[in-house]
């Protein structure tokens, strides 16, 4: 029996790195069974190009984009689907085999998600360059819920930019969390390992994708990354705390970058700066009043809808 494999992509206002994205996914030696977008009131050209390479298009207003409510809206309507590919508008698959190497994982049938390797675009700066070398390595591997009592709260980790996951075991498990800020993803995963399922990072999959932050992007990030921590406690409760996984970060970067560029370090402490600012700040989400929340958060529509 055939699988059948739906590519499902939320946009808004996709730009130049748009086109890259279409062009790579029209040369993907993959068949399709739905090609599905969800945008969120783009005014640029992004719709029209996505209807010219043959997308479905599903338009939402912007103030009603939630990350996880808007891709289990795209997995519904994706229905008949046996597996969901997700990508980013700006995550640019690097070969024609990017997407079948990451569907390949489900010839495991334990395997319920799989995510693949995000590599930094070809204008990346030394910051952007070193987050996509830390946490996509060369090699591949599996994830079981065991493996928790060896990497922590790392086991879960994966990312909605470029994953895919069976659908079925997404269904058993109720889907995307709608009610948290960000991190459906990591939600997702860590329901699916206590599931019994495994997560799969494929190493040969590969996309183009990075990003540069300012301080404030920083800030903002970290802001909602400690909401996210605060909404989902039960994450740190069941896997433990991310904290050692963050010092040697900090470690591995500061090494990266005084071995390349050392006047760059000034970019290492600022960014350190933001991050470590917003994630303090973060926690006292509760008192701080709506209209303020929506200035520091990055997920500013998450305010106006919650």
């Amino acid at each position: 029996m055939n699988t059948l494999v739906s590519l499902l992509i939320p946009t808004y206002n996709g730009g130049s790195l748009w086109s890259d994205v279409l062009k790579g996914i029209a040369v993907q030696d993959l068949t399709f069974y739905r090609k599905i977008v969800v945008d969120s009131g783009s005014t640029d050209q992004t719709v029209d190009l996505a209807l010219k390479e043959g997308f479905e298009v599903k338009q939402i207003p912007a103030s009603t984009f939630n990350h996880g409510a808007t891709r289990q809206m795209m997995v519904d309507l994706a229905a008949g689907s046996d597996i969901c590919i997700f990508l980013t508008q700006d995550a640019i698959p690097t070969t024609e085999q990017s997407l079948s190497n990451l569907v390949k994982a489900f010839d495991d049938p334990k395997v319920a998600l799989a995510y693949g390797r995000q590599l930094p675009h070809v204008n990346a700066g030394l910051l952007e360059t070193h987050a996509r070398l830390f946490n996509y390595p060369a090699q591949s591997y599996s994830r079981s819920f065991d493996d928790r009592l060896q990497f922590g709260f790392k086991v879960f980790f994966c990312s909605n930019s470029f994953s895919a996951y069976r659908v079925s075991a997404l269904k058993n498990m109720g889907g995307f969390s709608s009610d948290s800020i960000m991190g459906e993803d990591a939600i997702a995963s860590a329901k699916l390992l206590m599931n019994g399922h495994k997560l799969a990072y494929v190493a040969g999959a590969t996309v183009n994708h990075s990003h540069t932050y300012s301080f404030l992007a920083e800030f903002r990030r970290y802001f909602d990354t400690r909401v996210f921590h605060e909404q989902n406690k039960w994450l740190i409760e069941t896997y433990g705390k991310p904290t050692g996984e963050g010092l040697k970060y900090v470690k591995s970067e500061l090494s990266y970058v005084a071995e390349r560029d050392r006047f760059q370090l000034f970019s290492v402490f600022r960014s350190l700066s933001g991050k470590w600012l917003g994630y303090t700040f973060g926690k006292f989400y509760k008192l701080i009043p709506r209209f303020i929340l929506k200035h520091v958060s990055m997920n500013k529509g998450y305010w106006t809808s919650s």
